[in-house]
């Protein structure tokens, strides 16, 4: 009976055992037969999926430009019609024309920048040269042009430009559009010399010209327009007149650069910072200290009494001036190497400033060519020297006439001038008509005048040396003198037979106190 009941659990043991292989076996086949790729998906880790590239934040919107005044527009239309076209008539023409030309140009739209300053700013008190710096440099080039080039066949085009380029200081007036129209007289003197050479043999030219006369005009429109009563600011700003132009200037040149291209991705970020500097040596002192050090040792020596001398240096007798007869005789002293002070501390002594030079005397001078000009409503009569001829001026009532530096020279005004006025001349001889208002001589020698109508007023400065010839029309003249010596006026004579009357103008004055008040008296010399 036992061995029956082993025998049983032996078999149900196998059994069991088949049963469990036959599935070990069936899930073996069960992952043989599967799909590579689900083996390769086991085995292989799962990578994340790719990163796509961050996109680019979108430009803040550009600001609104602000809009610009009327004056502005109107001003730009200005230079973008007449300017321009006298502009390109200029390059058509070339050379110096063609150069001064553009120089124009840069001086109306440096007037447009600090007319734009004008219309932001309060009104600088006082005025600062920097806000004309620009235009400045303009008018300086324009005029250089003409300077340099006297000798041009082009010098009445150069003359004209550079005469109406005065104009743009209009804003100086209370009435800007009457001082644009008196400077266009100016022009024309000059203008109307190359209409007329120009008329025949080259109509361009004559285009050139009167575009310029146009754009003058233009100009005192656009003054009557907008600054009818002179220039105007903006005193309701906070701004100064000089940030403002320099907000102006920075805007101007960043809207002159181009923008970057957009980049696909962010730049790297920055390197890291550089390492600390290695601890600095406590023990040294400080510049601070040192120089804290300095002047306490300096309040020490001054402290020494009787003992400060000692630090004096000993001055040998070869740097004695006075026991040195070669020193004095070369006019000069060895420098110290070293500049320390008498106490021996390392205080350097400033050097005094190099006195200012001395003026050429005119004699040293170089002699500019002679000049005989009108320009505008003034004759200018300069630099003649022992002119064989005489100078004569076809005077008009509303021209006034300069003249300068003339030595030796006769000088004969014909026709009624407004007003005359001579200075830095020596010998010379002036003939006159008639005056509306006075003539007025300064620091001139050996003068002489003879009036031949009516002047009202004779005014002398500094003269050393005058004589005057009074005709009937002008013997009531009116003379101021002040530091004049040798001064003789002649008076005509009273019969046809009789000589003319001398009477030399005082040259001392005697003053006292009489009851309390200054009296001036003049001295006379009884011969």
């Amino acid at each position: 009976m036992a061995a029956g009941s082993q025998m049983h659990n032996m078999t149900t043991l196998i059994k069991r055992l088949e049963a469990a292989t036959s599935r070990l076996e069936d899930m073996a086949m069960s992952f043989e037969g599967a799909s590579p790729s689900s083996h390769t998906s086991l085995a292989t880790p799962v990578q994340p999926p790719a990163l796509e590239p961050p996109k680019q934040a979108p430009s803040p919107p550009a600001p609104t430009p602000e809009p610009d005044p009327q004056q502005i527009e109107d001003f730009d239309a200005l230079i973008k019609s007449d300017v321009q076209a006298f502009v390109d008539l200029g390059k058509e023409i070339g050379g110096l024309v063609g150069e001064q030309s553009e120089a124009v140009l840069q001086a109306f739209q440096a007037e447009r920048t600090f007319i734009l300053v004008t219309t932001k700013a309060k009104k600088p008190d006082p005025f600062n040269p920097e806000l004309m710096t620009e235009l400045h440099k303009a008018s300086d080039t324009i005029n250089n042009i003409r300077e340099s080039n006297r000798v041009s066949p082009y010098f009445n085009h150069l003359s004209a430009v550079a005469e109406g380029i005065v104009a743009l200081g209009w804003f100086f007036e209370m009435k800007p559009a009457t001082f644009v129209n008196d400077m266009l007289g100016g022009i024309q003197y000059y203008g109307n010399k190359v209409l007329k050479e120009y008329k025949e043999k080259d109509p361009q030219h004559v285009q050139y010209i009167q575009a310029y006369y146009k754009v003058f005009r233009s100009l005192a429109s656009f003054l009557n327009n907008h600054y009818q009563r002179g220039l105007t600011w903006n005193n309701q700003s906070d701004i100064s007149a000089l940030d403002a132009l320099k907000q102006i200037q920075s805007g101007a040149s960043q809207s002159a650069v181009a923008p970057a291209p957009a980049a696909g991705a962010p730049p790297p970020p920055p390197p890291p910072p550089p390492p600390p500097p290695p601890p600095a040596d406590l023990g040294a002192p400080s510049s601070g200290a040192k120089e804290g050090g300095d002047m306490s040792a300096v309040f020490a020596e001054l402290n020494q009494g009787d003992a400060i001398t000692s630090g004096l240096r000993k001055v040998d007798k070869s740097q004695m001036t006075h026991k040195n007869p070669s020193l004095r005789a070369s006019s000069t002293v060895p420098e110290r190497s070293d500049s320390q002070s008498s106490l021996g501390s390392p205080i350097s002594r400033a050097k005094s400033p190099a006195p200012g030079k001395k003026p050429k005397p005119e004699s040293m001078r170089a002699k500019k060519p002679p000049r005989k000009d009108l320009e505008g409503s003034k004759w200018y009569i300069e630099h003649f020297d022992n002119a064989s001829d005489i100078i004569e001026i076809p005077a008009q009532q509303n021209q006034s006439i300069l003249i300068s530096r003339c030595n030796k020279a006769i000088v004969k005004v014909t026709g009624k001038a407004n007003a005359i006025s001579i200075d830095n001349c020596t010998g010379l001889s002036i003939i006159v008509e008639s005056l509306v208002s006075s003539l007025e001589v300064i620091k001139s020698a050996k003068f002489a005048l003879e009036v031949g109508g009516v002047v009202p007023t004779l005014l002398l400065d500094q003269v050393d040396g005058a004589t005057v010839y009074l005709s009937p029309e002008s013997i009531n003249l009116e003379v101021f003198s002040s530091k004049t010596m040798g001064v003789n006026i002649l008076l005509p004579p009273k019969d046809e037979g009789d000589d003319t009357i001398e009477c030399p103008v005082p040259e001392q004055i005697k003053s006292y106190v009489k009851d309390g008040v200054l009296v001036n008296e003049i001295v006379e010399h009884a011969g």
